[in-house]
């Protein structure tokens, strides 16, 4: 049980990382579940993986009847989430977005406090189509977790897609002006921080600089550690032309910002105005992949990995 624990666990947590690396470079979650584990199962899963060296025909047949091993076990053991993990992940690994819909059901609601499974349903969704249906997931989600940054991210990336950032912008506004009140009675539920990040990106989505500068400061004046706002403000006053004043803050933002990221801000301050970085970004504070019109701001990383 413990060992079982323990992998359910390292799953986890290496799927936020990706979560959170995604939301840092700008790009928009949708792709996540057909890329994710794309070229093999994930290191967690019991069953054997393909061999490296195994055609591309092999890799596809094994995985197929790793799939139908999983199904069988499910037939007898329907809420068995080994076995859901597993058909989840090879399915994924099949790039079959729409068959790990139902496992992603299934474990979301096995674990409702575990919102990284209704995050991941409502990417699915969103992938195959289902705009409603993914909207609907992550506002399940903020209604008992108002402060999770992943379905705020999401939602907020959806809304952008569907050429609605005033609903956007009135989201995250709503979240902060129930924040106080929220970390009263659950402290830490909502990372004001990282809200205040998102609010900015799609404010300069919307080259609202201005409010988005405003956001950016109020952020770095109550979190003088976090790199986010100082990054924030720099694209924008980089993307404004104003490549003096952006210098110092790239530099600050470099300094602040754990290790694995530096090489990327340090990038973004090099690169011309409109171009499109190594990270497939553009180096102007890029919105999502999919939101309408290029180059457009996103939300900076959604929450800080120091």
């Amino acid at each position: 049980m413990a060992e079982s624990t323990e992998r359910r666990n390292r799953w986890i947590i290496s799927v936020f990382m990706v979560l959170a690396l995604l939301a840092f470079v700008g790009i928009s979650l949708a792709p996540l579940l057909s890329g994710l584990f794309q070229g093999g199962t994930p290191p967690v899963a019991n069953s054997p993986t393909p061999s490296a060296s195994a055609s591309p025909t092999a890799k596809k047949e094994d995985l197929e009847a790793q799939a139908k091993g999983y199904e069988l076990v499910l037939q007898r053991e329907p809420e068995n989430q080994t076995a859901l993990r597993g058909l989840l992940e090879t399915r994924l690994a099949l790039a079959d977005v729409k068959g790990a819909i139902a496992p992603l059901e299934k474990l979301a609601k096995l674990n409702p406090n575990e919102t990284l499974y209704a995050v991941l349903l409502a990417q699915a969704k969103q992938q195959t189509g289902d705009r409603e249906g993914a909207a609907q997931t992550y506002r399940s989600v903020l209604t008992t977790h108002p402060g999770d940054i992943q379905a705020l991210n999401g939602l907020t990336s959806l809304l952008l897609q569907q050429n609605r950032p005033e609903s956007a912008i009135a989201l995250l506004q709503d979240t902060l002006k129930t924040a106080t009140q929220a970390n009263q009675v659950q402290p830490n539920s909502i990372d004001v921080t990282s809200v205040q990040v998102l609010l900015g990106g799609v404010y300069a989505s919307q080259k609202r600089y201005d409010e988005a500068i405003a956001i950016y400061d109020e952020a770095a004046k109550t979190n003088k550690q976090d790199f986010r706002p100082v990054y924030g403000k720099a694209m924008i006053l980089k993307e404004q032309g104003k490549t003096e004043e952006a210098k110092p803050l790239f530099t600050k933002a470099a300094e602040l910002a754990p290790a694995k990221y530096r090489d990327q801000i340090n990038q973004a301050a090099s690169a011309v105005p409109g171009a499109t970085t190594p990270a497939g970004t553009s180096s102007t504070l890029g919105t999502p992949a999919a939101a309408p019109a290029s180059p457009q701001p996103s939300p900076a990383p959604a929450a800080p990995q120091k």
